[in-house]
């Protein structure tokens, strides 16, 4: 059973909430959020297949415009 925890803190109060925890020695400050084993695998079957139909790519700026065009 995994023991963390979810909890929402209030902007105001989270440094100091932090730093109260992290004196008991009770919270581990990672440098990246945890990446989920089914997200690295669904990442890793986009990019084979970008590879083999990068045709179907679009550059940021396209995908961007049609994403505006959607939204209207």
């Amino acid at each position: 059973m995994d023991n963390t925890l979810y909890i929402r803190i209030k902007k105001d109060h989270a440094a100091d909430v932090i730093k109260d925890l992290q004196k008991l020695n009770a919270v581990e400050l990672l440098e990246e959020p945890p990446i989920p084993e089914w997200q690295k695998k669904e990442v890793r079957k986009r990019l084979k297949d970008l590879q083999k139909n990068s045709s179907k790519a679009i550059g940021w700026d396209d995908a961007s415009r049609k994403i505006k065009r959607l939204a209207k």
